[in-house]
């Protein structure tokens, strides 16, 4: 089952630490945003592989905003 992650809140992406096809375990950081000048990752919430990534550094996403899928 496809897991979509994301974005809980306004923010600026800083970097993209995965690419489409690579394997990802429960807790692995995503993606890092940056918002208030507070750096939160974006972490997996399953095991799986990434078949999907929506951002790239540069981005700005709004609440609610797809980040990645993983399946």
């Amino acid at each position: 089952m496809a897991e979509e992650i994301r974005a809980e809140m306004v923010a600026n992406v800083m970097t993209v630490s995965v690419a489409e096809g690579d394997s990802v375990g429960d807790g692995d950081s995503l993606v890092l945003l940056e918002s208030m000048k507070m750096e939160i990752p974006v972490l997996s919430e399953v095991s799986g592989t990434v078949s999907t990534v929506a951002v790239k550094p540069g981005d700005v996403v709004q609440e609610g905003d797809l980040i990645a899928v993983v399946e």
